[in-house]
């Protein structure tokens, strides 16, 4: 019965196009190979193919849970995607695909800019260089909002005076805003993409990316690759599973065996260093393991 639903949800999404953000989308323009194809690799071996869909789905998981790779490389998919540019600096960084992006040297720059709606403006966090954390207050939105309207229009005025002017395409585009949409084709093997969406579905990813990751897993893999989704989400570390590290088992063998208060000397790798007012100082390894337990409903005792 899975077989068949896939198929049918597999057809249904070739060539289909779902919006994202205000004016960006992602459309499936081809793919290559299911969960069937991955099973038939790893059984290569054995010259074994397809066997019943529990069997599959417990190899698929065997395959995950032990980061056997290469099964999955044997799967690709294509994207066409919008994107506004600032997003996409991010998104290229993943240098694990086949890339071809509208070209503003060739063509003129596509006439789109990405509008922060008023309360969409988010607050640089404190403690995430690179993130955002709460939102702007009220009084400030629509101000922000109506500057950055200003800022586009101007942009767009300007290049298109040098446009007018005989300006170089690849010179006049200069000066164009970060928000400014492009336009690619990125084709990418299914393991590197499962990589991609671990990085960029995670919560302390960039909100916009953020939503084309969501939009890829949920919509799209979640469909073409149903076991192999369930198993991504079940293992994956950013998603739903719990990753420990060898400090990680230490500390909890020690919380069991109530020896977690430290000395100076004697605090776990700095875990337990402390300020002038004896209060502990911050430490990012000890803040993850604490989330770690709160999501494993363990207390720590020095909270």
């Amino acid at each position: 019965m899975l077989k068949k639903e896939t198929k049918i949800n597999a057809v249904a999404l070739l060539g289909k196009q779902i919006d994202v953000l205000d004016k960006g989308f992602i459309r499936l323009v081809d793919y290559m190979g299911s969960d069937a194809a991955i099973v038939q690799a790893a059984r290569v071996s054995y010259g074994e193919g397809t066997k019943t869909i529990m069997e599959d789905d417990g190899l698929i998981r065997y395959l995950m849970r032990h980061r056997h790779t290469t099964p999955f490389e044997m799967c690709e998919l294509k994207f066409h995607v919008k994107v506004p540019m600032d997003c996409w600096r991010q998104w290229i960084r993943h240098r694990t695909a086949s890339v071809n992006e509208y070209s503003t040297r060739y063509s003129v720059a596509i006439n789109d800019k990405k509008v922060t709606e008023p309360d969409e403006w988010r607050l640089q966090s404190i403690k995430n260089k690179q993130g955002s954390k709460g939102v702007i207050d009220k009084q400030f939105r629509k101000i922000l909002t109506s500057q950055e309207k200003d800022l586009h229009l101007h942009a767009d005025d300007v290049y298109e005076y040098r446009l007018e002017n005989n300006i170089a395409r690849e010179q006049a585009r200069k000066d164009l805003p970060l928000s400014t949409y492009t336009e690619a084709y990125w084709k990418i093997d299914l393991h590197n993409l499962l990589h991609f969406l671990s990085l960029r579905m995670d919560e302390h990813a960039q909100l916009e990316i953020r939503s084309y990751a969501n939009v890829i897993g949920y919509d799209f893999i979640a469909h073409l690759f149903p076991l192999t989704w369930e198993a991504f989400l079940d293992y994956d570390f950013r998603m739903a599973a719990v990753l420990l590290s060898a400090r990680d088992i230490d500390m909890m063998q020690r919380m069991r065996d109530d020896v977690y208060i430290f000395e100076r000397e004697d605090s776990f790798f700095g875990w337990f260093d402390k300020r002038k007012d004896g209060e502990l100082k911050s430490n990012m390894e000890r803040q993850e393991f604490e989330k770690k337990m709160e999501r494993l409903d363990i207390s720590v005792p020095w909270t």
